[in-house]
């Protein structure tokens, strides 16, 4: 076993790859590494696991039904053996609400990344590229979306849509993507001028080939680091307009809502907003940790600051 695990750590680690799919295996073995020496890094990991875990297996797992409560005999009951995180106003057992309430959170949190990372990624890379008067205009209008807080922005926006949780994953998603264009911007403007995208200009590639097969991979891991670390704030937009109403509706066990049916009950059933209010903690603190562990797993010269 020691003889054939040291045969392919070395062929992992030789400095002289013998292929694409080496190097490449090699880099990623070099950043696994180094993300598990970081202790709160696999925590962070094993927490989203858990998350995505709950969300497949959720009818399994959860003991009741999230949607149908008994209000004669279980409405606002404590903690206990029958109900481990107690009940809420409905009778409804708040731990089966919550899990199946984590896949309404991994389908924000999923949705929200696929629709404005690739937006931003896309924006950024073409003002950078582009520059001139397409950097001018693309830039102004990353600003003015920048110029507002993200909250407020996705109020107005869900505002205009209407209230569910479609319509507030398409405003999250709107309030999102900037962030991820100024850093792809930056990336391209790093290497923009570089020798090797010259030499692919002089084999007359086009400037929209160059801008899709050779600048947007370069941008890819800055990109992934920075979505992961603000996974966190997209759950917290995402429960706060749950919370005011304008995301999930009843009877959806969405855990912003959760919260704001509960804040009725906050100083003598204290476990009906706090148990939702803890889940988002948790998995908000997953997510910080990920993310911390992903930046110095790809950006290593990033880790001592």
């Amino acid at each position: 076993m020691s003889e054939v695990a040291m045969t392919r750590r070395e062929w992992l680690l030789t400095d002289r790859p013998q292929s694409r799919l080496q190097a490449r295996l090699g880099r990623a073995y070099v950043a696994w590494r180094r993300f598990t020496a970081n202790r709160l890094a696999v925590l962070g990991l094993l927490i989203i696991l858990g998350l995505v875990f709950l969300a497949i297996f959720a009818p399994l797992l959860a003991p009741h039904s999230p949607y149908v409560g008994d209000l004669a005999n279980a409405r606002l009951q404590a903690p206990g053996a029958v109900h481990w995180l107690g009940t809420d106003d409905q009778g409804r057992d708040i731990l089966s609400r919550l899990i199946y309430g984590s896949r309404l959170t991994l389908q924000v949190v999923l949705l929200v990344a696929i629709i404005a990372a690739p937006l931003g990624l896309l924006v950024g890379t073409v003002a950078g590229y582009a520059g001139g008067w397409v950097d001018a205009v693309l830039m102004r209008i990353t600003d003015i979306f920048l110029a507002f807080p993200k909250l407020v922005l996705a109020l107005a926006f869900v505002a205009a849509l209407g209230p569910g949780i479609g319509n507030a994953i398409i405003a999250i998603a709107i309030t999102s993507w900037p962030p991820y264009a100024r850093i792809a911007r930056a990336e391209t403007l790093t290497v923009r001028n570089s020798d090797y995208i010259l030499a692919v200009q002089l084999m007359g590639a086009s400037p929209w080939r160059i801008v899709l097969r050779h600048i947007m991979p370069l941008c890819i891991s800055s990109l992934i680091v920075r979505v992961t670390l603000d996974m966190a704030g997209i759950i917290l937009t995402a429960a706060g307009l749950g919370f005011l109403g304008l995301g999930a509706q009843p009877p959806l066990p969405e855990w912003g809502a959760m919260i704001a049916s509960g804040r009725r009950f906050i100083l003598d059933q204290w476990w009906v907003a706090a148990m939702p209010g803890f889940a988002i903690l948790i998995v908000s603190l997953g997510f910080n940790l990920l993310g911390d562990g992903l930046r110095d797993a790809l950006d290593p010269r990033g880790s001592g600051q």
